[in-house]
């Protein structure tokens, strides 16, 4: 019989998940989505190799459950940080902060790009996550323009550009220590191209 751990079966699903969803991280970060195996993250997460495929079925099923859980943990961050911000300039800041020092803590798998790694319907479920980011967004740019604090341009082409800014890794791969200074750069240089003082 296989050590429960925690107090109920949702407790020990709950504690195998976290364990496991925090040792595949590094091993993202260390190897790379190829060089993943379920039973190389059972054996960091100190569960049992058969155990694991009780939870995901295979390699594919682990990683879209692992970046669904942390997608839905930024959002909920981004949520919550955002209503605490005032102007949709301030907002706006916020987000690019967010987005950015995300960037610089999340390592994405190195090798090929999560498209040709993932099956088509696997990597759906992971660009899916990016919508709400994209609405809360475009929420932000329309109350901008409408408040006047930024230029009347298409949101549509705005959330692509200031998207495709901040996917750049150039700007947070830099020493550490320079990370909050890239990252204020990028705020403004947003902040400009959107006509915002």
């Amino acid at each position: 019989m296989p050590k429960i751990i925690g107090r109920s079966l949702t407790e020990h699903r709950s504690e195998v998940r976290t364990r496991v969803f925090d040792a595949l991280r590094e091993e993202l970060y260390e190897r790379g989505f190829d060089a993943v195996t379920l039973s190389g993250v059972a054996a960091a997460a100190g569960v049992g190799r058969t155990s694991i495929y009780n939870h995901f079925p295979d390699k594919s099923s682990l990683l879209v459950a692992f970046v669904e859980h942390e997608a839905a943990r930024y959002v909920e961050d981004l949520a919550e940080a955002l209503d605490a911000a005032g102007t949709p300039v301030e907002q706006l800041a916020v987000y690019v902060r967010l987005q950015l020092q995300r960037l610089a803590d999340f390592h994405l798998p190195p090798g090929p790009t999560l498209s040709s790694t993932l099956d088509p319907s696997a990597y759906r479920r992971i660009a899916a996550h990016a919508d709400p980011l994209t609405r809360r967004l475009t929420e932000i740019l329309e109350a901008g323009v409408a408040a006047g604090q930024m230029a009347d341009e298409d949101p549509a082409v705005l959330v692509a550009m200031i998207g495709a800014a901040l996917s750049a890794r150039q700007i947070v791969d830099v020493p550490p220590p320079d990370v909050p200074a890239a990252i204020e750069a990028a705020v403004r240089v947003v902040l400009r191209s959107v006509g915002a003082d």
